[in-house]
C-alpha cells in the first residue's frame, strides 16, 4: 500500500494540502505563539501555507484566533510575518 501523505488545513486559505508543504504555528502551554519549523514541538498547531499571502488571509479572516481559540494580538502577527519573511529569504 502506499504510504498516506498526512494532509492539513491552511488557515489562511482554506486549501488542503501535504504536512512538509506547510509551516506549523504552534501555540505553547504558556499561551505563546510562534512558528514551528521542525513540526515537532509540543503545543496545538495550526497549519498555513509557505506565503506571506496566507498570513495575511489568516489575520483578516482570523483563522489563527478559531484555531488557537484566543485573542491574538497584532504584534503577535508582526512576529510571524517578519519569521515568514526571514524563511523566505532563505
Amino acid at each position: 500500500m502506499p504510504k498516506k501523505i498526512p494532509l492539513r488545513q491552511c488557515v489562511g486559505c482554506g486549501e488542503m494540502k501535504g504536512k512538509k508543504e506547510m509551516m506549523r504555528v504552534l501555540r505553547t502551554a504558556e499561551g505563546e505563539i510562534c512558528l514551528d519549523t521542525t513540526g515537532k514541538k509540543n503545543g496545538r498547531g495550526a497549519y498555513l501555507c509557505k506565503s506571506g499571502d496566507c498570513l495575511k488571509k489568516a489575520r483578516k479572516n482570523k483563522g489563527l484566533e478559531r484555531s488557537f481559540k484566543m485573542s491574538i494580538p497584532n504584534e503577535v502577527y508582526d512576529s510571524l510575518e517578519k519569521e515568514f519573511e526571514n524563511l523566505e529569504a532563505e
